[in-house]
């Protein structure tokens, strides 16, 4: 197995060793550290923070790429036994999976015929198929790998099976995989409670909600192990048209969604400082450059900005195949051209909002008397300008997230967004449109990625309404 290095697995890797070296240095000084405290002191913000930790945790586990090396000696034997069908083809073999896959490569190797149902154990449509007497009947075929513990000790068919047996099995399980998750937190919590206390004991008077820290961990750890549980005997969430588990395609989701809203950040970011900053302070003509060059931009219909950039960026990856070795590769460049798409055309708001208040800080005596005392801009910049907007910052950044998710669900409905190869929710509502409008309707890819995504959207929300109470001055009392 050899690690594979796609460019945005680079800049979420990196982006995750810059937030652990600002954690670690914002934990050294007590007023930043009493911030943060009161960011978690409710609980509506913690559960937030709980759950954007476990989608973060998705995200980063599909976020490290292997590749199998297929030997020479491998592959001739690949060749040798191809005629006996016993060895598995070359080609999976050299395949790029996630250490995400290959904890859910079962539901990766299920792949069953055709559209099923949550829980279903035939197809949602029924075939004709050929019976013993060669006589061509009108069925639902039953699924290849749904239910088959159930029907190993009887021998019954899928149709002979009814709904309670199916709903009794289900409870049986979900039963089962709760006891294991709550033999699992017990141990974790109680270790996790002992360091807390200790925490609050020691140094801060600002207590945290560790009840509902410890109830949202145990709900989502509960629900999660259920689900893996069961996906060992059903498609939780059905099949799609080819057949794919929509659980897996909903889990591999998380990171498109997550990496559009976090890395986005990263090439705004410094267009949004610098250009704002030198707005306010240096005024006179680079105000004006400044101030023209966003209006501008803002003139635009970001829309067709958008899509006028994916489509020229599309049409120059059509000529050059050569540029990519994979099909990961090549997908993950669009996404890669769409982050930046997205930052390019999302730093004004913020720009100008820096840019005002630098304006204000800048006529501020501490700041005048620098200038009297021959500091440098930059050095002004520096010392008294930028720690004074670093909470605005924080506040713009939280709020945006959730705003970027959408949008890229968005794009991919309207067809400018991800590649159409890539897991993403707005690939999978746009595909939802023609299941909608089909008889009978197939509804559970499209509410799967309206729940994984509402999730997402709503505890980034209240987590950043936390943070804006907590940081903004103005709000203080």
């Amino acid at each position: 197995m050899t690690v594979v290095f796609l460019w945005t697995d680079i800049m979420v890797w990196s982006l995750v060793f810059i937030i652990v070296l600002a954690i670690k240095s914002a934990r050294q000084s007590m007023h930043t550290r009493q911030q943060w405290r009161r960011v978690f002191a409710s609980p509506i913000a913690m559960s937030s923070t709980i759950i954007l930790m476990f989608y973060l945790t998705f995200a980063l586990l599909d976020s490290v790429h292997l590749k199998q090396t297929v030997s020479t000696h491998a592959t001739q034997a690949d060749s040798s036994s191809a005629s006996t069908n016993t060895a598995l083809p070359s080609t999976i073999n050299q395949s790029v999976y996630s250490l995400l896959d290959l904890g859910l490569m079962h539901l990766i190797e299920q792949q069953e015929r055709t559209y099923s149902a949550p829980f279903a154990l035939t197809e949602y449509s029924s075939s004709l198929v050929y019976d013993a007497q060669g006589q061509v009947q009108q069925r639902y075929v039953p699924l290849q790998y749904a239910g088959q513990h159930l029907l190993l000790p009887t021998h019954e068919t899928a149709h002979d099976i009814t709904q309670q047996q199916i709903a009794r099995d289900v409870l049986i399980k979900s039963a089962q995989a709760l006891g294991g998750a709550m033999l699992f937190m017990l141990v974790v919590l109680s270790l996790y409670t002992l360091r807390y206390k200790h925490v609050n004991k020691a140094t801060d008077t600002i207590k945290l909600p560790l009840r509902a820290a410890y109830i949202t961990v145990f709900v989502v750890i509960s629900l999660l192990t259920i689900a893996y549980y069961l996906s060992h005997f059903y498609h939780v969430l059905g099949t799609d048209k080819v057949g794919a588990d929509v659980l897996y395609k909903s889990l591999k989701s998380i990171r498109t969604g997550v990496l559009i809203g976090v890395l986005t950040t990263l090439v705004m970011l410094p267009l949004a400082l610098i250009l704002g900053i030198s707005a306010g302070y240096f005024k006179g003509w680079v105000d004006d450059v400044i101030q023209y060059l966003y209006t501008t931009l803002n003139s635009i219909p970001g829309v067709l900005l958008i899509a006028a950039a994916v489509l020229v960026m599309q049409v120059m990856m059509s000529n050059h195949p050569e540029w990519f070795t994979s099909t990961e590769e090549r997908a993950d460049m669009r996404l890669l051209f769409l982050i930046f798409i997205l930052g390019v055309t999302s730093w004004t708001g913020l720009c100008r909002l820096l840019r005002a208040e630098t304006l204000k800080i800048s006529q501020i005596e501490y700041v005048s008397a620098a200038k009297a005392f021959g500091v440098g801009p930059f050095g002004i910049i520096k010392r008294h300008i930028m720690p004074n907007l670093m909470h605005l910052v924080l506040i713009a950044l939280v709020l945006d997230f959730s705003g970027l998710v959408l949008a890229e669900a968005v794009l991919s409905y309207v067809g400018v967004g991800v590649d159409p190869t890539m897991h993403s929710w707005g690939n999978m509502i746009n595909q939802a449109r023609l299941e909608m409008a089909r008889e009978p309707m197939v509804w559970w890819s499209l509410f799967s990625a309206f729940f994984f995504m509402f999730i997402l959207v709503l505890a980034a929300n209240l987590f950043s309404d936390r943070v804006q109470t907590v940081l903004d001055p103005r709000g203080q009392k």
